[in-house]
């Protein structure tokens, strides 16, 4: 470009700062999306080890704690740890079947859950570096396969929410689908007719109305509230000591391995988002933070944790993708953690309100994904084959769960994972029709570079 023309060429404007309130409002969004996710696996794995209500409770605070912490180091960057990019983090679903097992064997109980999660956390940190080098393995035609399959394993998990939830008494009852409409239409209109700061905090101002109208037709259950504290201290090792079995921790080891590829695929589809390339380096700090909230999750009475692919959708429709949102964000998570009351009342938003704005931002992944593969080679018939068969496999355990069910257990965090499923395939063909042959590996190379 000639030096005549570039002086006719405006700079870029410079990058205003969010104002707090808008931040705040921005990051109670990311919070409301990922909350009801992150008090499910303490609800699961409590219910599954017998444990009372109110041991319950303190396993919810204490990953609630955990996640807030995790949050803010991926999120800021502390030495070696965190991507220093707009990440949530929380416990992981990839390891609920192990768990859930582990709960009921023998000698391991939830002592040996811990220390699974201790060990498989510190293995997570011994081979973060050696996974942060596959990323040149995945080119737009992987992470738009990935992505893509995010968004539609995602869905489902939205719709049961927007009928109800999935234990419903009458799901898909008109009351939960009006309301579910209610949401969904608030945040199309906003986004429609509005520019800005109302655009930002359109899923909060949403879910808002979306929660005021349920309240007033008595869907919002708020019994047991006065009987909740008003601060708790979440302390370390409250369940005892934990217990360390070889057969768990290898289970455990397997999720990490996992939670590693689903993470990978999520870190770039944020990437693509935020116009950011994220290196190798950016990737082995999202990984180690990923299995050191894991291995000090262990001693805080809680479970791995990894980074939410939930939330891409919402950088993507706010498109605010500042860092210092989900700083805010972890900051919530972390006075929630210590304000039950405050956690119970975030927690009685009805699954319907949570399912109207999630059939908006998780398909909003998906239409993320299906861009980033207009940046692939879509034209070559071997490319559209491995789009069809990585999300047609990524689709197997959402419509039929059992579908592996007589495979071996230690499959089942492969096996039982959508985005696990759609990530190895689209690797494997990937590798099989443009790397093996020297004109791929030329690509890969170039692309590497």
């Amino acid at each position: 470009m000639s030096e005549s023309l570039k002086a006719h060429i405006p700079p870029a404007p410079p990058r205003q700062p969010l104002p707090l309130m808008q931040l705040i409002l921005v990051g109670l969004q990311h919070v409301l999306l990922m909350y009801g996710g992150a008090i499910a696996v303490p609800l699961i794995i409590g219910q599954a080890a017998g444990l009372s209500r109110e041991e319950i409770a303190f396993l919810i605070n204490a990953d609630l704690l955990v996640a807030g912490i995790a949050t803010l180091v991926q999120s800021l960057g502390i030495g070696p740890l965190g991507i220093r990019m707009p990440v949530m983090m929380g416990a992981s679903f990839a390891a609920v079947g192990s768990m859930v097992a582990m709960a009921g064997m023998p000698g391991v109980g939830l002592s040996g859950i811990f220390g699974a999660t201790i060990a498989a956390g510190f293995f997570g940190m011994i081979i973060a570096p050696f996974m942060s080098r596959i990323v040149r393995f995945f080119p737009p035609l992987v992470t738009g396969t990935v992505i893509t399959s995010i968004g539609l394993s995602l869905f489902p998990v939205a719709v049961n929410w927007a009928g109800g939830g999935q234990d419903a008494s009458h799901f898909g009852a008109p009351v939960y689908l009006a309301v579910a409409g209610l949401v969904l239409a608030t945040v199309l209109l906003i986004n429609r007719f509005m520019r800005g700061f109302w655009v930002n905090v359109s899923v909060l101002i949403a879910m808002g109305l979306g929660y005021g109208v349920a309240g007033m037709i008595g869907m919002v259950d708020l019994s047991g509230l006065e009987d909740a504290p008003w601060l708790r201290i979440v302390t370390p090792l409250h369940f005892g000591m934990p217990t360390f079995s070889l057969a768990p921790i290898l289970s455990m080891c397997l999720v990490v391995v996992i939670i590693f590829v689903e993470s990978t695929g999520m870190f770039l589809a944020l990437g693509k988002v935020t116009d950011r390339e994220v290196t190798p380096g950016m990737l082995r700090r999202g990984l180690m933070c990923d299995a050191a909230a894991s291995f000090f999750a262990g001693f805080l009475n809680t479970f791995t944790h990894s980074s939410f692919a939930q939330n891409i959708g919402l950088v993507q429709m706010t498109g605010v993708r500042c860092r210092y949102v989900t700083v805010v964000a972890g900051g919530l998570l972390i006075a929630l953690s210590l304000l039950p009351k405050a956690a119970f009342l975030v927690a009685s938003i009805p699954a319907a309100v949570l399912g109207g704005a999630a059939i908006a931002m998780f398909g909003m992944v998906t239409a993320t994904g299906i861009n980033i593969l207009q940046e692939a080679d879509i034209v070559d018939r071997r490319n559209q084959l491995l789009v069809a068969v990585s999300v047609g496999m990524g689709l197997i355990p959402v419509v039929r769960p059992e579908f592996f069910a007589h495979l071996p257990h230690w499959m089942e965090p492969i096996t039982h994972s959508g985005i696990a499923m759609a990530t190895v395939s689209a690797l494997l063909l990937n590798l099989l029709f443009n790397i093996l042959g020297g004109a791929g590996r030329e690509a890969m190379n170039a692309h590497s570079h």
